[in-house]
């Protein structure tokens, strides 16, 4: 369980189950899980790709701050990550353009839901950004240091000086379990994950 405290938020509705992991740990996978036992989940990433595809409403605003790394798709994430990763400046500008839009975008997700006894909030940076102050309850996906490495290697324009880069911005994943009301494990057969997922799903039901 945790150890560090969060808002008396344990009896609203709907009950916000954080979902988080660090990059390469699975979990877009425990996400497309977690919706197939009918949970709604709000991907803030993928919320980030659409702001930032084409005709997305922050691609004028990056632009402007970030010029050269739009073009007619939206977005080039490997221009614009090669101007922020590593320049903690450059970074904060970014997050200024695109934090508030994800938390309109998860306002309104959580209005069309208002009745639901659960939703997942899938957030990468829950605890690098405060997120966790805000949900009822936190799931850490993870799995092995070198799987983790493996999966994120065969990520196209990867390197392992990007990596490196990527991991001194996350939270250790060991503190992260530390920190998890539910871990669930992805280093193991997917029928294994999905059942921690559906053991994870049935609490929140019962309640």
């Amino acid at each position: 369980m945790s150890h560090f405290k969060r808002p008396a938020s344990r009896l609203r509705r709907p009950f916000l189950l954080g979902l988080t992991g660090s990059i390469g740990m699975g979990k877009s996978t425990a996400a497309k899980m977690f919706e197939a036992e009918g949970i709604p989940v709000f991907d803030a990433d993928a919320e980030v790709h659409r702001l930032q595809g084409p005709g997305g409403a922050l691609v004028a605003a990056i632009e402007a701050r970030f010029p050269g790394t739009t073009g007619p798709k939206g977005v080039d994430r490997q221009k614009l990550g090669a101007q922020v990763l590593g320049n903690t400046h450059e970074l904060a500008a970014l997050e200024a353009i695109v934090h508030p839009a994800v938390g309109r975008a998860q306002k309104r997700f959580l209005a069309r839901h208002r009745a639901r006894d659960l939703v997942i909030l899938d957030i990468p940076l829950l605890f690098e950004k405060g997120g966790w102050r805000r949900v009822g309850a936190i799931a850490v996906v993870s799995a092995p240091a070198w799987m983790q490495r493996r999966r994120v290697m065969r990520r196209p324009g990867m390197t392992l000086a990007k990596l490196r880069a990527i991991r001194r911005l996350q939270v250790p994943d060991r503190v992260k379990r530390a920190r998890a009301d539910f871990i669930i494990e992805t280093g193991r057969p997917k029928s294994a994950t999905h059942r921690q997922i559906r053991a994870i799903a049935s609490c929140f039901r019962a309640r």
